[in-house]
């Protein structure tokens, strides 16, 4: 049988395709391992740049301190966790966790050539079974990854239950796009100019129309939020960036 066609047992969304649940996370493992060399350039290509302001107001406003030991989840290619290890100094520790070996290795070369290693830890893992003790870190972070995640809500499980008491879970993901006139350019966009981008610049349009496709898939911001407390999560929250392109989720463990 295909494993991108459903059969026997449960099923689950593989972009707009309905695929058994256990075969989707090897299929997000062949999109990223794809894609893995170029994805920063995609990305900067794909946002004009802008995902990496996202991506350090959302490190930014984290909260992280000196000393702080976190885990960035679907780690991929160090962005966020180089912008974390600047936070918690030499005495804290990042631990990147990804599904995909090939975006490991690219980030933990490209921290490595920048002289980051020390208080870097690399571990492939899959978010729905964290290979962590119960409250094992003041900050778990994941960007742009938990909609590639198979079972989403026992990740947040996952991530609820290695925070120490009073920490904190952050969430950056795309979103639903607000203003109503903004929707159909944003569709053009994803639809018709990423594919063709993946088709120049990374020679693979699928794994693109995949990406855009994942996003419509994902928990628009009030029900990701909710999914949120039912895992346990306390004091949740969620701020739009760019009109809800994405959004940041946030929850404390009290």
């Amino acid at each position: 049988m295909n494993p991108s066609e459903p059969g026997p047992g449960p099923t689950t969304h593989f972009g707009f395709r309905e695929v058994p649940a256990a075969a989707k996370a090897g299929l997000v493992r062949g999109v990223f391992t794809s894609v893995a060399g170029r994805y920063d350039r995609m990305n900067d290509l794909m946002s004009l740049g802008i995902h990496r302001l996202w991506k350090r107001y959302f490190v930014a406003t984290s909260g992280v301190a000196k000393g702080d030991r976190v885990l960035d989840l679907a780690g991929g290619t160090g962005d966020i966790a180089a912008l974390l290890h600047e936070r918690v100094g030499a005495s804290g520790e990042v631990v990147v966790g990804d599904i995909n070996a090939a975006m490991l290795g690219v980030g933990r070369d490209r921290l490595t050539d920048r002289g980051l290693v020390r208080g870097l830890r690399w571990v492939q893992l899959n978010a729905e079974a964290l290979p962590f003790a119960d409250g094992s870190f003041d900050l778990v972070t994941i960007a742009f990854g938990l909609r590639n995640v198979t079972d989403q809500a026992r990740a947040l499980c996952e991530m609820h239950r290695v925070l120490k008491l009073g920490g904190r879970a952050l969430v950056l993901e795309f979103s639903a796009v607000k203003p109503a006139w903004f929707r159909p350019l944003y569709d053009f966009h994803s639809f018709e100019v990423l594919p063709r981008l993946g088709r120049l610049v990374a020679n693979d349009a699928e794994s693109y129309r995949y990406l855009a496709e994942s996003i419509r898939r994902h928990p628009p911001q009030e029900e990701l939020e909710r999914m949120m407390a039912e895992a346990g999560f306390e004091r949740c929250d969620h701020r739009n960036l760019s009109a809800g392109i994405c959004a940041i989720h946030s929850g404390y463990r009290v």
